[in-house]
């Protein structure tokens, strides 16, 4: 099933770039000047993520809180990240369809992983954001592949999956980040594969 791929897209946050830490400052941030417990409102956060939501925004909403703007600056690799990519770059075409804040390409090389792309596609930049699988049918395009000579890596399973699943291509879910408490609504939302960490993807594509 494998054998025929071409191109390899990623999903960046919770997929190749650890955003733990920013979370966790977006919460103290958010939590400043109440009387809500930093550990109250992860609980309630992790319950959304069980329940399929968005558990920030969720629990943001459930507490009357705004979230404050997203800090790129406490984001960081996960570190099977570049080997993974050197692996994967040797063999296929790599590509990002990710929502993200505008600058993406310049965080890729500040990470020092711009050079394993070529193509980024930033929500920001495209001006359309997923799960709309216009920004997945942009990145086929561009990469002159159909959705069958195609993989979509990526953790959460309402805008990664379920829309490279309509579109026919290979999808596997890596279990990072906080969409890992999560479970499938739909039979779209179901992934060809799943992986706990990059070592695994390198194992299943190489």
């Amino acid at each position: 099933m494998l054998s025929d791929k071409k191109w390899i897209f990623f999903d960046l946050g919770s997929t190749l770039v650890d955003e733990s830490e920013a979370y966790r400052q977006r919460v103290l941030e958010m939590l400043k000047g109440t009387n809500i417990a930093y550990d109250d409102f992860m609980n309630t956060m992790l319950g959304c993520y069980r329940q399929g939501g968005k558990g920030d925004k969720l629990a943001a909403a459930h507490y009357g809180l705004t979230l404050p703007k997203w800090r790129s600056e406490f984001e960081f690799l996960f570190a099977d990240t570049v080997p993974c990519l050197q692996k994967l770059n040797e063999k296929y075409k790599l590509g990002v369809i990710a929502n993200q804040l505008p600058g993406t390409y310049d965080r890729l090389r500040k990470f020092g992983i711009a050079e394993y792309f070529s193509l980024v596609l930033s929500s920001s930049e495209e001006g359309v954001a997923k799960p709309d699988p216009r920004i997945f049918e942009l990145a086929l395009t561009r990469a002159h592949c159909p959705a069958h000579h195609a993989v979509m890596i990526g953790d959460r399973m309402d805008n990664d999956i379920a829309p490279a699943n309509r579109l026919g291509m290979t999808t596997v879910r890596i279990l990072r980040g906080y969409s890992r408490y999560s479970s499938p609504l739909s039979a779209d939302e179901m992934p060809d594969y799943t992986v706990g960490n990059l070592d695994e993807i390198c194992a299943l594509l190489m």
